[in-house]
């Protein structure tokens, strides 16, 4: 148990920490939030609990390339914003274009590994 909220803990402190840090200087807090700390932290967290360096290879390979959806997040949301959609309408939208393009991905992915 004491493991468990140490997990929670851990993960929590860099959430907090990279948005304290981007009220500062938004380019420090980005090159946090860029560092692929939750891939990291999960890498460690499966190999302590596993020691499965097989599961980790394949987990590895597979955030490879799901990380290419995930920038559309990074476009679709600035745009809107630069073109005067509120906050809300832009995460929205950001978040829904990023769905589509995890869904292709993973269609192609499946498509790839068949």
């Amino acid at each position: 148990m004491i493991y468990l909220v140490a997990k929670f803990a851990t993960t929590a402190l860099i959430v907090v920490l990279v948005s304290e840090l981007a009220k500062r200087s938004t380019v420090a807090g980005a090159i946090l939030a860029s560092i692929p700390t939750v891939s990291v932290l999960a890498m460690i967290w499966i190999y302590l609990e596993t020691r499965d360096t097989e599961r980790l290879a394949t987990f590895s390979f597979d955030v490879l390339w799901l990380v290419l959806p995930s920038l559309v997040l990074f476009a679709v949301f600035p745009a809107l914003l630069r073109l005067g959609v509120g906050f809300w309408w832009s995460l929205i939208a950001g978040i829904a274009a990023t769905t589509l393009a995890y869904w292709a991905s993973l269609q192609l992915m499946g498509w790839l590994r068949g």
